[in-house]
């Protein structure tokens, strides 16, 4: 009867793990499961999300381009964040949704149109939470800068202004799925 109960207590606390698992990729699968269900009758594209893992270093990999249907990762990349959100002497982040922070802002944000500006081609993101409601104020978009990195480095990304910010590259290939999507796609940057 004892090993019942540790094996019962094995699997609940390894189910309540899994939940928060990361895949191999650095992407909590509790992060997938909120947007599946955020945007479950919404019109939101129901077959691709971008996640922001502010958590791993901006060095690393931690943008994604997610398959909901399918349940992959499509497209990783190195992304910057804020150049306020740096916290001197220490590796955590500050998000701000304050206009003049130069932070990073979290939560849920709808990828709208495209436009060429200063950057080259960016996209406007509109933010869906109290976190981030002032994006479009802010001009917070997702766009390029020749700074950040293809790969992944054990150096940290260039800054932004608080605009997730990537590769020239990285940005070509997101924007074949972007631009391919007749509704909006939902990005969800989380720490």
């Amino acid at each position: 009867m004892k090993h019942f109960i540790f094996l019962f207590i094995f699997l609940i606390s390894c189910s309540k793990a899994d939940s928060q698992h990361l895949n191999a990729s650095g992407l909590p699968q509790s992060k997938i499961f909120e947007i599946k269900d955020y945007i479950k009758g919404k019109e939101y594209n129901q077959e691709l999300a971008v996640f922001i893992n502010f958590k791993i270093p901006s060095g690393k990999y931690r943008y994604f381009i997610y398959d909901l249907k399918n349940n992959k990762i499509l497209q990783k990349a190195v992304v910057s964040h804020g150049s306020g959100s740096v916290v001197p002497r220490s590796d955590g982040l500050q998000f701000s949704n304050v206009e003049g922070s130069y932070q990073s802002s979290l939560g849920k944000y709808s990828i709208g149109e495209s436009y060429v500006g200063k950057f080259g081609k960016a996209y406007r993101l509109k933010g869906l939470d109290s976190t981030n409601s002032n994006a479009m104020q802010r001009a917070i978009v997702l766009h390029a800068l020749g700074c950040v990195p293809d790969t992944e480095s054990e150096n940290p990304a260039c800054l932004s202004l608080g605009c997730p910010m990537l590769s020239v590259n990285a940005l070509k290939k997101s924007a074949q799925y972007i631009d391919q999507s007749k509704q909006p796609i939902i990005l969800y940057a989380f720490y």
